[in-house]
């Protein structure tokens, strides 16, 4: 009889074999394991090498497998018998890269590293170092205060806001009379309260007790006494809370990478309000100093965000490329069409202000800096897309395929993003435009308009561009079944 107890095979052995069965009655019982050992083999005659030897699972016999998969040969990179076993469970699968991608990884590098050398090198020229403020920059002068009162009272006759707008005091149209008080907490007269009329007309704040408000100062109005005027609320608490909202929510969820993004945002506005701002108000060239600031957010953000691995160094190179194609793009069309970057109040204003300030190249600069964030998104996204596709077996002219459908997706949404941004960002003058009752082609061929739908198109192009430029890198580099992860076997 068969005794479970002196049965020393292994689980997986009793899984698969079944019990021996009973010795006839007068013979000694047969357990069935372990088999008889196999007979040795011959020896080969001199100088011959003899078979190669054969892996076997642990138990297995010369008459046959133990289990499933055992038995079959093994063939690996380092010789019969060096590798797992076919069905053994699972492995890793490490190796050294082939030449071509070992080869294409070193030219990639061969390209990011000058990269990187010329943007510091551009930094350090170009770098704006003390700017003294103008003092036209901002003659007024403010103050901060609490409404601590507001009294409301008719309007006078003749008022030209008396009318219907009057009976919906706060409202889009209406603008009540009367007086608020407010004591000053910061700036002129600190300390003491005063009393302003009630902001009117179009855009005026409405206040109400409890509101913190920004006074406009307003020397020599009245003589030998200071005037105050509420231009505006003071934003800067709930500004506060929402940033902070906004971190917590992308930490909550993105946790240490979310963590590094904030890092990397922080940098992006580094880069622009001590670098990109200063440098060209100075006068350097703007287009110079977009190109310059992009690479340096380009290089500072996506390695902080993503790590320093050979797929954001593909993404960083695939989104210089289109950079580059953007910029060359925006110049001819900007020289074609012959935009002169005047075509806003605003720019027009900084072109009186600050004649040192090429405008042109402001507008190309603008339309590098614009197209950064839509490309770094694209350009990572194939650039993972493809490395996740590659740890499965397949051939480098399927894997393009596989992530270039992907990317196709991305675009479609991507490019309308990039449009909507713009067009959101000009809708009240849009509307002003429309208003007016002009010819469509007249209002499409305005220099403001016009400028815009440069930047869209040119953004566009290049954001397209970036797809198939990054996706050809990213397989260049992959290496096609060799990144499969796994648990190790148990």
């Amino acid at each position: 009889m068969w005794d479970p107890g002196t049965d020393d095979r292994t689980p997986r052995q009793r899984r698969t074999d079944p019990p021996p069965a009973a010795a006839p009655a007068g013979e000694p019982a047969a357990t069935g394991w372990p088999p008889p050992a196999a007979p040795a083999p011959e020896a080969p005659p001199a100088g011959h090498p003899g078979p190669a030897p054969t892996a076997r699972r642990p138990g297995a016999s010369a008459d046959g497998p133990a289990g499933p998969g055992a038995g079959e040969p093994t063939v690996t990179a380092d010789g019969p018998g060096a590798g797992p076993v076919p069905g053994d469970g699972h492995h890793h699968h490490h190796g050294p890269a082939g030449p071509a991608s070992a080869h294409t990884r070193r030219a990639v590098f061969a390209i990011l590293i000058p990269a990187a050398v010329a943007t510091l090198v551009g930094l350090l020229v170009l770098w704006p170092g003390d700017r003294a403020t103008s003092a036209a920059a901002d003659p007024t002068e403010r103050a901060y205060g609490e409404v601590v009162r507001v009294v409301e009272e008719p309007c006078p006759e003749g008022d030209p806001t008396v009318g219907e707008s009057t009976e919906d005091p706060g409202g889009l149209g209406g603008w009540p009379c009367g007086s608020a008080d407010v004591r000053i907490d910061e700036g002129a007269g600190t300390g003491q309260t005063a009393t302003v009329e009630l902001p009117r007309g179009p855009g005026s704040p409405s206040v109400d007790v409890g509101d913190d408000v920004v006074l406009l100062v307003l020397e020599g109005m009245v003589p030998g006494s200071v005037a105050y005027t509420i231009t505006d609320h003071q934003r800067g608490q709930p500004m506060i809370w929402l940033i902070a909202l906004t971190a917590a929510v992308i930490i909550g969820f993105g946790r240490w990478r979310g963590l590094s993004a904030i890092a990397g945002l922080a940098v992006s506005f580094g880069v622009l309000l001590l670098f990109v701002i200063p440098a060209i108000l100075a006068g350097s060239s703007p287009l110079l100093v977009a190109v310059v600031g992009a690479a340096t957010i380009m290089f500072a953000v996506l390695y902080l965000t993503h790590g320093t691995s050979v797929h954001t160094s593909v993404a960083i190179l695939g989104t210089l490329v289109a950079l580059v194609l953007t910029g060359l793009l925006g110049a001819g069309f900007t020289a074609l069409i012959e935009l002169t970057g005047v075509g806003s109040e605003e720019s027009a204003y900084l072109a009186v202000m600050q004649g040192n300030v090429d405008m042109r190249g402001l507008l190309l600069a603008g339309i590098i800096i614009g197209a950064l964030g839509a490309l770094d998104d694209v350009t990572v996204t194939q650039a993972m897309t493809v490395a996740e596709l590659a740890r499965h077996p397949t051939s480098r002219r399927n894997l393009y395929r596989a992530a270039a459908r992907v990317g196709r997706s991305h675009v479609g949404s991507a490019v309308n993003t990039l449009v909507l941004a713009y067009a959101g960002a000009s809708l009240p003058l849009l509307l002003l435009i429309a208003a007016g009752g002009q010819d469509v082609g007249n209002l499409l061929t305005s220099e403001f308009l016009a400028e815009e739908i440069v930047r869209s198109a040119v953004g566009t192009i290049g954001l397209v561009a970036a797809v198939p430029i990054t996706t050809a890198l990213a397989v260049l580099v992959a290496e096609p079944g060799r990144g499969k992860a796994s648990t190790p076997a148990t």
